[in-house]
């Protein structure tokens, strides 16, 4: 065992003793409905103190101790998955900086702290990001970083509204005031920097992008850091979104960017970006259940999405390592009979995620989709919950049959094994988790369960949409590569859907082009153009010529004195 070794189980016994300790607090204290705020005097100076405030209640506790399960998890994945890089200590002291980043947000209810967390996570993200040098991951990080610049702008912003209420404790005014102006105008602010950081319409882009970054930041960016960041936020300023006009626009953008995101999964053959645009879907889920009232449904989907997608990435991150970096669906198949471990672990964490029955996604899942069904929704929204459903369920399957079963595509296997016990034994730890997690939160967060009666048809209409999308999944795996041919007579509408309606190319190039191309414009009519013909070079001009007709004035002809003498004679004249 080298020191890179040590240096990941160093780190991972602590996350993960550091994670139980505050799984059992958060529980202590969900049984007892206890808060406690801590507040440290960091500097005084006369009568000026700064002052470092914390807030620990149940939430912050159980979501902190989940973030340290899952990053323990992923270091100790890590060990394995990054083995041959000698630069492993770096990456996980990034890591580390950004499970940091995640705690101080969680535990502030303070809006300057708050500001710490929130742009250590985007400064940290950029770093992990473009870990692996090349164009491409330059590229994705700028568009990560610069979408998520817009939600801190927002967020500076809001601070500054702040001051009219006193204190930036936010906690102390959320549920006062509601009526004011700045109360909207913060409320405003708020969901603006949240959908930037969770990724909504219209700024979805970046979360695909991010998957230029090594598959262990994957898992943890996309289970319980970055993205949910903007969620955990909007948890906590629920009751002053709520009482503005703000949550029905945002359960709209939510219900629509679960349908993009869907929709846009099943003409996808990334298996990384399969699985962001899953994520994608599972937070327009959140943010639209949160828009209705249900926090704490959105708090119990938060934390059991976060334990099966950090092990459908480690899933994944196994399976691109033993093929040789690739991530194309259309080149696996069959490798069930390869990696059965691996592949046990993948079908748990789809089938969560899809909402089977008794896994962890199923008791959060089924129960927004029932509280959906219960309430007074419209039309729209509720054919945004249900057909969203039925699109997770048709790319899982797809995904699935594209892989797993499948025949042999691409590839041959005879080296293929379950190797890497590192990797091996972090998907496991998870597992566990994703199996008997959502039952064991369902208790402790409900501790008088909702009771909600539907008839027969609603009842059974999630089921029914998941049957019916997993079968459609079923029939566009059996689709040849010949079959691709036929999208060519439908090509705009299949680009577009399977291009998240264009919104990775309206962020980079709708948004560079065109001011590019006006600068170049103005550069050659205005600076290479008229102010070169007035400026510089029009006054070199004139000098040069004036300097020639000097010279030739100067030259002694007797033409010249005539002339100038004429001229003299005709000035004394008149």
């Amino acid at each position: 065992m080298n020191w890179r070794s040590n240096i990941c189980y160093l780190f991972f016994v602590f996350l993960f003793f550091m994670s139980f300790f505050c799984i059992f607090w958060g529980i202590y204290f969900r049984l007892y409905n206890l808060c406690y705020f801590l507040d440290w005097e960091v500097a005084s100076l006369n009568s000026s103190s700064i002052v470092m405030t914390f807030l620990f209640d149940w939430m912050s506790l159980l979501f902190m101790g989940f973030v340290l399960f899952i990053s323990s998890m992923v270091v100790f994945y890590s060990s394995g998955y990054m083995e041959g890089d000698c630069y492993i200590s770096r990456f996980i002291i990034l890591v580390i900086l950004f499970v940091l980043s995640m705690m101080l947000l969680i535990i502030s209810p303070n809006m300057i702290s708050i500001l710490l967390g929130w742009d250590g996570l985007g400064l940290i993200s950029y770093l992990l990001v473009i870990y692996y040098q090349n164009f491409k991951s330059y590229s994705a990080g700028m568009l990560t970083v610069l979408s998520n610049r817009l939600g801190d702008v927002a967020f500076l912003m809001a601070i500054a509204w702040m001051l009219n209420f006193g204190s930036w404790n936010y906690v102390f005014y959320v549920d006062l005031f509601l009526d004011v102006l700045e109360a909207k105008i913060i409320s405003f602010l708020m969901i603006f920097a949240a959908m930037t950081k969770s990724a909504q319409i219209p700024f979805s882009s970046w979360l695909p992008a991010a998957m230029a970054a090594p598959t262990p930041v994957s898992a943890l960016v996309h289970s319980s850091t970055l993205v949910t960041a903007g969620v955990y936020l909007m948890i906590r300023f629920n009751s002053l979104i709520l009482s503005t006009d703000f949550a029905k626009y945002l359960l709209f953008i939510g219900g629509l960017t679960m349908f993009m995101s869907g929709l846009g999964a099943n003409f996808e053959f990334d298996l990384k970006k399969i699985i962001a645009l899953s994520t994608l879907s599972q937070l327009g889920l959140m943010m639209s259940i949160l828009s209705m009232g249900f926090c704490d449904l959105a708090f119990f989907h938060l934390l059991t999405h976060a334990l099966f997608k950090a092990l459908l990435f480690m899933c994944a991150g196994v399976v691109i390592h033993n093929l040789g970096d690739c991530q194309d669906i259309r080149y696996m198949g069959g490798l069930v009979d390869y990696m059965p471990l691996t592949f046990a672990c993948f079908c748990v964490s789809n089938l969560a995620l899809c909402g089977m029955p008794f896994l962890a996604g199923f008791y959060s899942k089924d129960l927004i989709l029932e509280i959906s069904a219960f309430s007074l929704l419209n039309y729209v929204s509720f054919l945004f919950y249900f057909v969203s459903t039925g699109f997770t369920a048709s790319y899982t399957a797809r995904l699935i049959f594209f892989s797993v079963v499948g025949g042999v595509n691409g590839f041959t296997f005879s080296s293929i094994s379950d190797e890497g016990w590192n990797m091996l034994k972090g998907m496991l730890g998870m597992v566990i988790f994703a199996i008997i997690g959502g039952s064991c939160l369902s208790w402790l967060i409900f501790p008088c369960p909702y009771m909600i009666c539907l008839p027969f048809e609603l009842k059974t209409l999630a089921l029914s949409v998941s049957l019916i999308g997993a079968f459609f999944g079923y029939l566009f795996s059996l689709f040849p590569y010949n079959w691709n041919l036929f999208s060519l007579h439908y090509i705009f509408p299949t680009f577009f859907v399977g291009s998240m309606w264009f919104m990775p190319y309206i962020s980079t190039q709708g948004i560079c082009n065109y001011p590019l191309i006006s600068g170049r414009m103005l550069v050659k009519s205005f600076d290479h153009g008229w102010c070169e013909f007035f400026g510089g070079q029009g006054l070199y001009n004139s000098f040069l010529d004036f300097s020639v007709f000097g010279q030739k004035v100067q030259s002694n002809l007797v033409k010249i004195y005539w002339c100038l003498l004429v001229f003299y004679y005709i000035v004394y004249l008149f």
